[in-house]
């Protein structure tokens, strides 16, 4: 993913992988859900595309158990580093982390009864070869599942300016690299057109309060993207500063309340007979 990473729209850094972290807690149990959904079992062998600061390679682990194997794969060396650290204090014995592209991952065709990715569309864009990949990855019979974002119910009640502000910011970012904050909608046409089979659909939704710790995603979000949107020309520094810290104090209202974007889980298996 080394290419990819060169137009990753979010930085790097302390602060963006404990977002990232926060964000995986906030859906982790909707994650589970859909790992039950697609069966997935002792001794099962499970990619991980795209894992970032771990991803769901604990949900994974405890599922498969010590006679599976759970590979983590990803083009960030820092985000891999702190995986292997939380893995390592959270008893991951059957977890493995791996740097590489993630659409060219040299990986063994065909020899995973799992490959899953999250946000990877909805971040990195050129969605066909990705999904290529991900598809060859997958052993005949297996399961191909990914989670993704469309972000028409990312909104704050009451309304304000600043969190609409850096919403579009983010997205028009997003677009920039080819990337999609839009794209779950699209994703169980797109996995049937790739040929899956008995491709399923589950729709996730949270919603946060001032005392949750997802409270403040969409300003905390657009900070990690400063450099995307001042050099896209969408915001200056100054008014993203500005946009960041109204949006901040308007989540920090005990009477304000916010949605998150949808997360549109689809998976489908690989046809048997496929190659």
């Amino acid at each position: 993913m080394k290419a990819a990473a060169r137009a990753y729209a979010l930085q790097s850094g302390a602060e963006e992988m404990a977002r990232l972290r926060m964000q995986a807690s906030a859906i982790e149990s909707d994650a589970d859900i859909l790992l039950g959904l697609i069966g997935v079992r002792p001794g099962w062998r499970c990619l991980d595309l795209g894992c970032g600061v771990g991803g769901i390679t604990n949900l994974l682990s405890r599922r498969v158990g010590p006679s599976g194997r759970v590979v983590g794969l990803d083009g960030d060396a820092e985000k891999l580093a702190a995986a292997r650290v939380w893995a390592e204090a959270n008893g991951l014995a059957n977890v493995e982390f791996v740097e590489g592209d993630a659409y060219r991952t040299g990986l063994p065709r065909g020899s995973f009864d799992l490959v899953h990715l999250r946000f990877m569309f909805t971040t990195i864009g050129r969605h066909e070869e990705l999904l290529a990949e991900a598809v060859a990855l997958t052993r005949p019979g297996g399961a191909l599942a990914v989670q993704e974002a469309d972000v028409t119910t990312l909104a704050c009640y009451p309304s304000h300016p600043a969190w609409d502000r850096l919403k579009e910011a983010m997205s028009k970012a997003f677009a920039r690299v080819g990337a999609d904050t839009y794209v779950g909608q699209g994703m169980f046409g797109m996995l049937r057109r790739a040929g899956l089979e008995e491709v399923r659909f589950r729709p996730c939704l949270v919603g946060f309060t001032s005392k949750d710790p997802m409270a403040a995603f969409v300003p905390n979000t657009a900070a990690s993207m400063r450099r995307a949107i001042v050099d896209a020309g969408l915001m200056t520094d100054a008014e993203l500063d500005e946009a960041v810290a109204a949006c901040r104090r308007h989540l920090a209202d005990p009477d304000t309340t916010s949605t998150s974007y949808v997360v549109f889980q689809v998976w489908g298996q690989k046809p048997a007979g496929r190659r």
